[in-house]
């Protein structure tokens, strides 16, 4: 049984506006050293946050904003709120299909790097959108019903770790946190869930936190964003778009099997976790002991 892990770990942020943003600090590696708080932080979409929700990133030092979102998602629910960046240079930025980085107006300031990483030939996040729309309970049935919804998720864990395009993304992230002048870096998605917690499990399994301790961070999601979830799912059903707003809940829930989906595929492709490091994420020794520098006390 791992060793339970201190009260302070994923410590939440207090964001009103981005309910499942955290911190990785606080947790253990396997050699006995800890993750340092406020250095890598990981978060739901920023679009939502209010005045009191920048303040506290400004407080915590927030040098660096990573946005992995698609185009789709930054169209359908904006772009992310920034404290000391111009809503146009964000717009400009999160409005594209491509990596473009935002750098801050004057020194000290915050940087975006909007990263996004989605499928080009299938976009999960449209095709679900589609879904919903066209408000067809046999075609949402279809699409969504008798464990589609869970086995759709896995096989976007496995392209997460297949897909050239989506590992050289996740590298990104993984640089910025190991460099000399990257942290704190908070990074997120559109929940929190998928990329982010791809994101996350690489990070903390390179600095030598034990697997399971990994599956519980990457699970905490279920807890952090539990009143949202039933929201979102209640309203689908209010709203007239779904006969069956269940259908959803794989969707919106973090699974062990999405994460076991990804990991396997790291075994199947690389054989170990070291070699996917080095030959599928195309990260070094040097980038590895950058972020051990980084993100352990």
């Amino acid at each position: 049984m791992p060793e339970q892990q201190p009260v302070e770990t994923a410590r939440s942020l207090g964001l009103q506006g981005a309910v499942n943003a955290r911190d990785l600090g606080g947790y253990r590696t396997r050699d006995g050293r800890t993750v340092r708080h406020g250095v890598a932080l990981r978060a739901d979409a920023l679009n939502r946050l209010t005045e009191a929700d920048l303040a506290v990133l400004v407080a915590g030092g927030l040098r660096r904003v990573v946005d992995l979102r698609s185009l789709d998602e930054v169209r359908e629910a904006g772009p992310d709120v920034i404290p000391g960046l111009p809503v146009a240079e964000i717009s400009a930025a999160e409005y594209s299909s491509e990596p473009v980085t935002v750098e801050p107006a004057e020194p000290g300031g915050l940087t975006l790097h909007h990263l996004p990483i989605f499928a080009a030939d299938f976009d999960i996040y449209v095709a679900l959108r589609d879904a919903l729309a066209g408000r067809d309970a046999e075609r949402q049935r279809e699409v969504l019903g008798d464990g589609k919804a869970g086995r759709m998720m896995e096989g976007l864990y496995r392209w997460f770790v297949t897909s050239p395009v989506a590992r050289a993304r996740f590298a990104e992230v993984v640089r910025l946190l190991a460099a000399p002048d990257g942290p704190p870096v908070l990074f997120h998605c559109s929940a929190g869930k998928d990329r982010t917690g791809w994101a996350a499990a690489i990070a903390l399994t390179a600095v030598g936190v034990e697997r399971e301790t990994v599956y519980e961070d990457y699970l905490l999601t279920n807890e952090r964003s539990a009143r949202l979830i039933e929201t979102i799912v209640d309203s689908f059903g209010s709203r007239g778009l779904m006969k069956d707003p269940a259908l959803m809940l794989p969707v919106f829930r973090a699974e062990r099997s999405y994460l076991d989906a990804a990991f396997e595929e790291v075994t199947l492709g690389w054989g170990s976790f070291e070699k996917f490091w080095q030959d599928g994420l195309g990260l070094d020794g040097d980038t590895l002991e950058g972020l051990r520098r980084n993100l352990l006390a």
